[in-house]
């Protein structure tokens, strides 16, 4: 009996032959454009501003998320990010200051920032977070703690804490406008909050280099709104 179709074993395993190579060729030039991409991101010079007084993020940002992040009113507002960062795309000065203003609208509060991490991690699985960065918290655990961590956000990845007395209100009042400065000057790490010292750390070996280059914008589930960000070398 003649067969008018490709006989079983033979064409549907070049075709399956031709789909992998045609897949990998995929793979190899999503690599290389990611790695032209990345080699084309510009460094901060004598400094960066942003207003947020736009309709989206826009180019400038790398959103990890599946579309937590938008402008409202001026402002960046998220919520739901579940550990996906809206990762700046510019490089940070090895030495720095970072200053915006933020607040929350959720009683947990959880307003958090990462810099010197790889500018384009996230948590895959809504299970541990494993970051690239030193990470900024106010109000975290259902706005209990506050720190400073390095590569991570529990147990020892925390190198500067202040937790809530239980005799005072929770770190971030709801709806409250908070300013963070955030200087990065060798190892030293430190916070302030509305101008005042509020927690400082200093590494023995600063995060830098390829791989510890970004800053980012993060979020768990609080409804969180950031404005007038700017960042400068540290003299």
């Amino acid at each position: 009996m003649l067969r008018t179709g490709p006989q079983p074993g033979r064409f549907p395993r070049i075709a399956n032959v031709q789909h992998k190579l045609v897949a990998v060729s995929l793979s190899v030039a999503a690599a290389l454009a990611a790695l032209g991409c990345k080699a084309r991101v510009p460094a901060i010079g004598s400094s960066f501003a942003d207003d947020f007084d736009r309709a989206e993020p826009g180019p400038d940002w790398l959103d990890t998320s599946n579309g937590a992040y938008r402008i409202a009113g001026g402002k960046l507002n998220v919520t739901h990010a579940y550990n996906h960062p809206l990762w700046l795309r510019r490089k940070l000065p090895r030495d720095v200051v970072i200053e915006f203003d933020v607040m929350s609208k959720s009683p947990a509060g959880d307003i958090k920032v990462e810099l010197y991490g790889d500018g384009e991690s996230f948590d895959p699985d809504k299970d541990r977070y494993d970051p690239t960065s030193y990470v900024i918290i106010l109000g975290g655990w259902d706005n209990s703690n506050s720190i400073i961590g390095r590569l991570g956000e529990h147990d020892d990845a925390v190198k500067a804490a202040k937790a809530r007395d239980p005799r005072q209100p929770p770190p971030v009042a709801l709806g409250r406008n908070y300013h963070f400065t955030i200087t990065r000057q060798g190892g030293l790490v430190d916070w302030k909050l509305d101008g005042a010292p509020f927690l400082t750390w200093t590494d023995p070996a600063p995060l830098s280099g390829p791989g510890h280059e970004f800053f980012a914008l993060n979020d768990w589930e609080a409804d969180v709104y950031f404005d007038n960000l700017r960042i400068r070398p540290a003299k």
